[in-house]
């Protein structure tokens, strides 16, 4: 049986992934279902310089929140056993982390709202930087 991976990377969710991993599972494929919501570092960037850190991290927190919810709500209506965790870092360099301390047998990431070369660039890093194969879902 498979454990799977599905990042949340962004405000666009990973439901074309949470939908992939429910499929799965109604084909006895997936056994168990890990949700990694990856925060990026709020203290880079412009917006450090005019607003507190706690106050850029709870704006993303928010901006996250319906984005997992969504996800939830597709593995919850599928019956797919799940748990969740959330991380703060650089996407991909997050994302190897997390998969080298868990072992999951396949990772599985929504593209659909990225551009190509964000898809290709992210593949390609991931690839790089961990040995569970990476799905790409569009």
């Amino acid at each position: 049986m498979i454990r799977m991976l599905i990042p949340v990377l962004d405000q666009g969710g990973a439901i074309e992934a949470a939908r992939y991993a429910a499929f799965m599972f109604l084909e006895r494929g997936v056994t168990e279902v890990e949700l990694l919501e990856v925060l990026e570092p709020v203290d880079q960037g412009r917006a450090a310089a005019f607003h507190s850190r706690s106050a850029l991290v709870r704006q993303e927190k928010q901006a996250m929140l319906k984005a997992l919810i969504d996800v939830r709500t597709i593995l919850e209506e599928a019956g797919v056993p799940y748990h969740w965790k959330r991380v703060f870092g650089h996407r991909t360099k997050a994302i190897a982390d997390y998969a080298a301390t868990t072992q999951p047998d396949v990772m599985v990431i929504d593209a659909s709202h990225m551009g190509f070369f964000r898809r290709l660039a992210m593949f390609a890093s991931l690839s790089r930087r961990t040995v569970t194969p990476v799905t790409m879902v569009h």
